[in-house]
């Protein structure tokens, strides 16, 4: 069991039988009453967000999570397939589960997926990841004195703003937190 005194933001716990992230907790001792803990919680399963106050000295379940490190195999186009590097075991997630990350997800790229009662529910992609360029528009010659940017569609589909000096057929290292370009890798 999980008390409310060691809620912090990130963490994940069990609430009434679902998997459930804390994206806010907020701990409140007013002048009179009980000290309570204001959070909003995001069902990893669903989606669904609730605003709670749990009093202080209230529990929730410990969830039976866990992280795995599994290879990217391939997608069929309604989800991407992973395979554990020990086992050998295979899993699927759907492009819809997976939301933001699908976009910069490509073959043989290493993730951790996060295994809920043994289901796959969320993927954590590692910080930067190398695309390619697939399409960009060139850019102009003198028209940099700003620092501008232009739209480049990479291998995955993602679309990423990048400076106007990077050109179609390049790699670059996007962060996926802030799903931003980086740096140029090479070509």
């Amino acid at each position: 069991m999980i008390q409310t005194n060691e809620f912090r933001k990130g963490m994940k716990v069990d609430y009434e039988g679902s998997l459930w992230i804390i994206v806010e907790a907020n701990h409140v001792k007013p002048g009179k009453g009980v000290a309570f803990v204001k959070t909003r919680l995001k069902n990893m399963l669903n989606g669904q967000t609730l605003d709670i106050n749990f009093r202080s000295g209230d529990k929730v379940g410990r969830p039976d999570v866990m992280e795995v490190t599994m290879q990217v195999l391939y997608s069929d186009g309604e989800a991407w397939h992973f395979m554990n590097q020990t086992s050998y075991e295979q899993v699927a997630i759907t492009i819809e589960d997976l939301g933001e990350a699908a976009q910069f997800l490509k073959d043989n790229l290493e993730v951790g997926v996060l295994l809920y009662n043994g289901r796959p529910v969320d993927v954590t992609l590692p910080n930067f990841v190398d695309l390619l360029i697939t399409e960009c528009e060139p850019g102009v010659r003198g028209d940099t004195a700003q620092g501008g940017t232009k739209p480049a569609t990479l291998e995955t589909g993602a679309v990423v703003q990048v400076p106007l000096f990077v050109e179609q057929g390049e790699i670059i290292r996007v962060d996926t937190r802030t799903a931003s370009y980086s740096s140029r890798v090479g070509r």
